[in-house]
């Protein structure tokens, strides 16, 4: 089947996007070849599946594999289902380790074992080891393509040993020194290779003790950890410090991505949907609209229920309103500020937590800050809404919407900034300190608080 096929940046052609009636396999694969696999990835995407797939049986299983792993997760899957078995295990054996344990985990367990008999025995139990981490860890994430030396050679012959191991590894620019245990014993870069006397043993130019993590480890702190010391691979090791594989730079800033995302969702009220596929990996554009109700509606549900206080506060407070009809014109607008108010300080909270910048030890000095700074904030619009009180309902109005706004607004500050810390302090993730849930909580106090003031303040000078 030779479909036409039209490429946005054709080179052999005489303009961009000529279509081509017939490519020859020849030709297909100097186009192919002649592009970087990322813009590749991204024209394919604009082609149906079957003309990807017909385009994936006549490249070569290098270029296949490079394209692969810059497509989404939904592209990767339907290729991967229309290529047959002995054409994907072949594109499979070309791929990073790590990428090709997160291919196979994408598919049906039936096929995943046709395609694991398919690969040689090194590699199956290679993918078959790496699988055996439990999801979201350093172990999950790593790849077992790593460069690794003994103490007692020379930079002359670890240089000859890189040369010749290169094209198989992840990246060169760290080798591994270990011993005859695999036991991890330290690094040295490339770079420190090429600087040093042919004739240095690489126990005297190694650095010891490297940073690294266990296997056992949250890919997210192996991800802050290496943002922190600005590594471009880390190693990993077991209970026994044995050297199992390495964490490259291109996994980690999918991990910061994956958890940011993550984090979004908790902070938008989208709930984590158990049993099927995540938004997360799926994007969503090609989210279907049923797990979109799925992740949506459970938080507004509970926040709907929760909302009934807020009409709870109104009823209890109802002669008040009766009393002072011009009340009810603030309401909307001071529970407003306190849920606006409340958002920004759990967003920002979240934040700095997340990176590192505030810690849980810090609550206290935290809640001496953004008093100050709420105050400040609500005695400013405390101000300028008294303008609107005098005009819509006198003094005796203003004073209240004025206290009112000061009051909500302080609230709200305090509450978003501390149920992250609260959160925290529960090993539950802050980021559930969402907007939507900050906001109806503090709606429910603004109710209070306002109609309160007002019913305190009516009751001495009304």
């Amino acid at each position: 089947m030779n479909q036409p096929l039209k490429f946005p940046i054709n080179p052999f052609g005489p303009e961009a996007g000529d279509e081509v009636e017939y490519l020859d396999d020849q030709v297909l694969r100097r186009l192919c070849e002649a592009e970087h696999p990322a813009d590749l990835a991204a024209q394919f995407s604009e082609f149906d599946p079957e003309q990807i797939v017909d385009i994936f049986t006549r490249l070569t299983p290098e270029c296949c594999a490079d394209v692969l792993v810059h497509m989404d997760y939904e592209d990767q899957r339907e290729i991967a289902a229309g290529l047959a078995d002995e054409v994907l295990a072949r594109v499979i054996a070309k791929m990073a380790s790590d990428d090709r344990v997160d291919l196979i985990h994408s598919m049906p367990d039936e096929r995943g074992e046709a395609l694991l008999h398919l690969l040689a025995k090194a590699e199956r139990e290679d993918i078959r080891r790496l699988s055996s981490y439990e999801e979201d860890t350093a172990g999950a994430i790593m790849t077992s393509e790593y460069a690794t030396l003994s103490p007692s050679i020379t930079a002359r012959q670890a240089i000859e040993k890189l040369r010749l191991e290169a094209p198989d590894k992840e990246t060169i620019y760290y080798a591994y020194v270990i011993d005859s245990n695999r036991r991890l014993l330290g690094l040295v870069s490339l770079r420190e290779l090429i600087l040093a006397r042919p004739d240095t043993k690489i126990e005297n130019l190694m650095r010891r003790d490297p940073i690294c993590a266990n296997v056992h480890d949250d890919q997210e702190e192996v991800a802050n950890l290496m943002a922190k010391y600005d590594l471009i691979a880390m190693p990993v090791t077991n209970g026994n410090d044995a050297l199992v594989g390495i964490i490259t730079f291109d996994d980690v800033h999918d991990v910061i991505q994956e958890e940011a995302t993550e984090d979004f969702h908790r902070m938008g009220s989208i709930s984590q949907v158990s049993g099927g596929d995540d938004l997360v990996d799926i994007g969503l554009r090609d989210a279907s609209p049923w797990l979109m109700i799925q992740k949506r509606l459970p938080w507004l549900l509970a926040l709907v229920f929760m909302n009934i206080f807020s009409g709870a506060g109104i009823a209890y407070y109802e002669e008040t309103i009766q009393a002072t009809v011009a009340l009810v014109f603030f309401l909307p607008l001071l529970i407003g500020s306190g849920g606006n108010a409340g958002a920004q300080s759990a967003t920002l909270m979240v934040r700095a937590l997340a990176i590192g910048d505030v810690e849980r030890k810090d609550w206290l000095r935290m809640v001496g800050k953004e008093i100050g700074i709420a105050l400040a904030i609500g005695v400013c619009m405390g101000v300028a809404v008294s303008f609107i009180g005098i005009f819509r309902g006198g003094p005796h109005v203003a004073i209240i919407v004025s206290l009112a706004m000061i009051a909500v607004v302080l609230f709200g500050s305090l509450l978003g900034m501390s149920l992250p810390f609260l959160l925290t302090r529960f090993n539950l993730d802050p980021a559930t300190a969402s907007a939507p849930l900050v906001t109806s909580v503090a709606d429910i106090g603004g109710v209070v608080i306002y109609l309160g003031i007002a019913s305190w303040y009516l009751g001495l000078y009304g």
